[in-house]
């Protein structure tokens, strides 16, 4: 598993405090027959829709180099 990015539980946090659900953590995918992780997998419910919204957030500090651009 990649090392975490220093402000991984505040966005955590904050998206939970939003009313999203942290469903993955890591999230992974696969994309060109990669395996990618990302952060965080999340979603909220919606009253007034039969699904809800999901999103994927990847959290970066750009504090070294990475070999996804």
């Amino acid at each position: 598993m990649p090392a975490r990015d220093i402000y991984h539980d505040t966005v955590k946090t904050a998206l939970e405090k939003e009313g999203w659900i942290i469903t993955d953590d890591p999230l992974t995918l696969r994309f060109g027959g990669r395996q990618l992780m990302v952060d965080l997998g999340a979603e909220r419910l919606l009253a007034a829709e039969k699904e809800g919204q999901r999103i994927a957030v990847e959290i970066k500090s750009f504090a070294g180099l990475s070999i996804v651009t």
